[in-house]
C-alpha cells in the first residue's frame, strides 16, 4: 500500500476490481483507494484499504470495475457542442433522407424558431460531400436553414436563408473559403471555410441564456464519458464569459483549460487583448492560458494545407494545395511573441504542410526564447510528413491526437485517400511512429465535430477500426496502432501536461486531487475488438461523483 501520511480516517474508500494508475510503479496489483478532503489518500489492496474505514468513512464497492484517472479531452469544444445538443442537432444521424426528415421535425416542433440553427451533418452521406440547397427548400420552403457540417468547416444553407445573409450569384469567394456554385453560378448551398464562417456571423445573435444552457448540457454529457477535465479549442470572449458565469454560481464541476481564439483575420495586435482575457478568465476551475490558431482547413474539401498538390480522381496532380489561414511568417512571429508572454499555443493542423508551419513556429520560438515550458501543441496531425516525425520530441511539442477518424469509412476512402495518393495517404494519424519517435502523446474527441466518448478513441486508437463505418472494413495502416496502456495514458496523464494539470491530476498517487473514472471493466485485459463496449459507471472530481450511472447506486 502506498499512502500519504497516517491520520484521521478517510471519508471515501472506493473497492474494486482494479485500479490502473498510469504508472506500473505505483500500488501494482491495486484494487482500492481512500480519499481524503478530495485528495487521494491510499492506494492499495481491498484489504488493507478497507481497514483504514472509520465510522463516518462511506465505502463504495464495485467488484469488476476498474478505476483510472480522470479522463481528459485536450482539444474539444463544449461551447460549440452544447449549442448543437440544444439545437438541431444532427451529429448521430446517417443517410440524407434520414437527416432531412428530422430537419423538418425539428422545424415542425419548434415554431418559434425563425432560423433552424444546428448541425452535424456528414458529407460522406451526400455527393461529393455537398449537400443541395434544393433538399432543404423541399422540407421547408419558407424557413432560413442554417447547418454546420460535423467538422465545422461548412455549412449548409436553405435558399431563404442565403437570402437572408446576402448570398447570391453576384457574391464573390472570400479569400479563405468558397462558396459551392451550381452551373449558372448560383450559390448550390453548401458554404466552405471561411464562407461559412462570415456568415455564421451575420446570423442572429446567440443569447447569454443560450450559452449558459450549452455548456451546463456538454459539461453534464461530457462528464457522463468520463471525463474530469478539458482543453475547450474555440473560446471566443463570449464563450469564456459563460464559462466564468457557470463558475460564479458553482455549476462549474468541470477543470477548463481555455483555448482562446485567434482571429485569423487580424494579426499581432490583437496580443495585448488575448493577455488581458487571460488576466481576466482565469478564475478557480478556468485557466485562460492558451491561445488556439487555425492553420488549415481539413482535406475533404481540399482546404488542408499539403505541402504537394491534391490528385484528381484519375491520380493527377491538380493545382490546389490547400489552405494556410495564418501564413508562416506571421504564424512564427505569433509563436515567438505569445511564448514569450508566457501562453501556451495550441495549433490546428491537418495537412502535411500546415504540420510543417507549426513545427517551423514553434522551432523559431525555441530559438528566440529558450524552453520556456509553455507546453505547446499540434492537433489533429491527419497527414504528417516522414521526416517532420521526429521534430516533436526533439522539439517538446506534444501530438494531440483524435483517433476516432484512423479508420476505413466514407469520409476515408471516397473523400481523403482518392485526392491524397496511395503514398500520402499512408502517412495519415501516425500515431505509433510519433510515439516510437519520443513524442509526447495527449488525446483530444474535438467533440462535436466526433464522439466524445474516450472508450470509442482508444478503440480505435488500438484497433485502427471504427465499427460504425462498417464490421467488415479492414484496419486502417495497422502499424500505427497503439498499445491500450499508451492510448489511456494520452487520455490521462498526456491530456493533464497540456492542460497544465499534471501536477495535480493524470495519475493516481498519494496526495493528487482524486479526479477519478470507474469503468464497468478492465479495459486492459478485454479482447481488444471489444474496447468499446466498456462503459463509464462513475465520474469523480475531488471525491465527489459528478456522474453516477443511473441505478448504480454511488
Amino acid at each position: 500500500m502506498t499512502r500519504v501520511s497516517p491520520g484521521a480516517a478517510p471519508d471515501l474508500v472506493l473497492l474494486a476490481g482494479g485500479v490502473w494508475t498510469g504508472l506500473p510503479e505505483v500500488a501494482a496489483g491495486a484494487n482500492a483507494i481512500a480519499v481524503t478532503a478530495g485528495r487521494i489518500a491510499a492506494v492499495g489492496r481491498r484489504e488493507e484499504i478497507r481497514s483504514l474505514a472509520g465510522r463516518a468513512t462511506r465505502v463504495v464497492d464495485m467488484p469488476g470495475a476498474l478505476i483510472t484517472p480522470g479522463f481528459q479531452d485536450a482539444h474539444v469544444h463544449p461551447g460549440i457542442g452544447g449549442l448543437h445538443v440544444i439545437r438541431c442537432d444532427l451529429h448521430d444521424l446517417r443517410g440524407a433522407a434520414v437527416v432531412v426528415d428530422h430537419i423538418a421535425r425539428y422545424a415542425v416542433d419548434h415554431p418559434t424558431e425563425w432560423w433552424v440553427r444546428g448541425g452535424g451533418w456528414h458529407m460522406a452521406d451526400f455527393p461529393g460531400g455537398l449537400p443541395s440547397r434544393h433538399l432543404l427548400d423541399a422540407a421547408l420552403p419558407d424557413r432560413p436553414v442554417f447547418l454546420t457540417n460535423r467538422d465545422e468547416h461548412g455549412a449548409w444553407v436553405s435558399s431563404k436563408g442565403l437570402e437572408l445573409l446576402g448570398i447570391g450569384r453576384g457574391t464573390p469567394d472570400p479569400a479563405d473559403g468558397r462558396i459551392e456554385r451550381e452551373p449558372d453560378g448560383s450559390p448550390q448551398g453548401t458554404l466552405h471555410e471561411g464562407a461559412a464562417y462570415a456568415a455564421a456571423e451575420r446570423l442572429p445573435a446567440t443569447t447569454d441564456a443560450e450559452r449558459d444552457r450549452a455548456l451546463t448540457a456538454a459539461q453534464a454529457h461530457l462528464q457522463s464519458l468520463g471525463i474530469t477535465a478539458w482543453q475547450d479549442a474555440w473560446v471566443t470572449p463570449e464563450t469564456l464569459a459563460a464559462y466564468l458565469r457557470l463558475a460564479a454560481v458553482g455549476g462549474l464541476t468541470a477543470r477548463v483549460r481555455a483555448g482562446l481564439w485567434w482571429d485569423r483575420h487580424a494579426g499581432l495586435e490583437q496580443i495585448p487583448a488575448l493577455v488581458e482575457q487571460r488576466r481576466t478568465g482565469t478564475v478557480g476551475r478556468v485557466h485562460a492560458g492558451t491561445v488556439k490558431i487555425m492553420g488549415d482547413g481539413v482535406l475533404e474539401n481540399r482546404t488542408g494545407a499539403m505541402l504537394e498538390p491534391y490528385v484528381d480522381e484519375a491520380g493527377h496532380p491538380t493545382t490546389e494545395r490547400g489552405l494556410a489561414f495564418v501564413e508562416p511568417p506571421l504564424l512564427t512571429e505569433a509563436a515567438i511573441r505569445l511564448d514569450a508572454a508566457g501562453f501556451q499555443v495550441h495549433v490546428h493542423a491537418i495537412g502535411d504542410r500546415a504540420v510543417r508551419n507549426a513545427l517551423d513556429a514553434f522551432e523559431a520560438a525555441l530559438r528566440a526564447n529558450g524552453r520556456r515550458g509553455n507546453r505547446h501543441h499540434i492537433a489533429h496531425l491527419q497527414v504528417v510528413h516522414p521526416s517532420d516525425v521526429p521534430r516533436f520530441a526533439a522539439l517538446g511539442v506534444t501530438a494531440n491526437m483524435q483517433p476516432l477518424w484512423a479508420c476505413h469509412g466514407g469520409q476515408m476512402d471516397e473523400l481523403t485517400i482518392p485526392f491524397l495518393g496511395p503514398e500520402r495517404a499512408g502517412w495519415q494519424y501516425p500515431f505509433a511512429s510519433l510515439a516510437k519517435a519520443g513524442a509526447r502523446l495527449a488525446g483530444g474527441s474535438d467533440w462535436s465535430v466526433s464522439s466524445a466518448n474516450v472508450l470509442e478513441e482508444v478503440h480505435v486508437a488500438v484497433n485502427r477500426s471504427n465499427p460504425d463505418e462498417g464490421i467488415d472494413l479492414p484496419p486502417f495502416l495497422p502499424g500505427e496502432a497503439l498499445e491500450i496502456d499508451t492510448a489511456l495514458r494520452a487520455y490521462t496523464a498526456g491530456s493533464a501536461y497540456v492542460n497544465h494539470l499534471d501536477a495535480e491530476t493524470g495519475t493516481i498517487v498519494p496526495g493528487k486531487l482524486a479526479d477519478l473514472t470507474i469503468l464497468d471493466r478492465d479495459v486492459r485485459a478485454v479482447d481488444p475488438s471489444l474496447l468499446r463496449e466498456a462503459r463509464v459507471l462513475a465520474t469523480v472530481v475531488e471525491g465527489e461523483a459528478v456522474f453516477a450511472l443511473e441505478g448504480y447506486g454511488w
